[in-house]
C-alpha cells in the first residue's frame, strides 16, 4: 500500500486520509510498509495519517542522534503547517518521539509508543519513568 514517496525539500514521505494529523515514525530497521494495516485503518477513521522517512542513514554521523532527528520531526510538522500533531513511534521511533514530545510540547497533541527505546535511558533526563517508578504508576 505505501508507494509513491512525496519529496519536499530535505523531507520524504507517504501521506494518505484526510483529518486530524497522526505522523508515524519508524524504528531503525523497520521500513515504512511495516505500518500498512495501521496506516489504513487510521486513514478510514478520519485521520489523516503520515509516514516520513527519518534521516537515520543519510545525516552525517556526528549529526546523527535522538535530539537531530526529534528537530528533523519538528521541522517536518513545521514545514507540513500541521499544527499539533499526534506521533505514534515504534522502537527508535518512539524514542524519538518521546524526545520531541519533550523538547517541542507545543507542536504535540498526544503520544503513542510501542517497543519504544528511550524509557530507561537517563539521557531523557528526569522527566520519563525510571523501572522503580513503575510500581507508582500503577496504583
Amino acid at each position: 500500500m505505501i508507494k509513491n514517496l512525496k519529496s519536499e525539500g530535505k523531507f520524504s514521505y507517504f501521506e494518505i486520509g484526510e483529518g486530524k494529523p497522526l505522523i508515524i515514525l519508524h524504528g531503525l530497521m523497520g521500513g515504512l510498509s511495516n505500518f500498512d494495516t495501521v496506516t489504513k485503518h487510521f486513514s478510514d477513521k478520519g485521520y489523516k495519517v503520515i509516514l516520513p522517512e527519518l534521516p537515520i542513514y543519510n545525516l552525517p554521523l556526528l549529526k546523527t542522534n535522538v535530539k537531530n532527528i526529534a528537530t528533523y520531526v519538528k521541522d517536518f510538522i513545521v514545514h507540513k503547517n500541521l499544527g499539533k500533531a499526534i506521533l505514534l513511534g515504534n522502537s527508535l521511533g518512539g524514542h524519538i518521539a518521546l524526545l520531541c514530545a519533550k523538547l517541542y510540547p507545543e507542536h504535540i497533541e498526544a503520544l503513542v509508543i510501542t517497543g519504544s527505546s528511550g524509557l530507561y535511558e537517563s539521557a531523557m533526563g528526569e522527566s520519563y519513568p525510571k523501572r522503580g517508578d513503575y510500581e507508582y504508576i500503577k496504583k
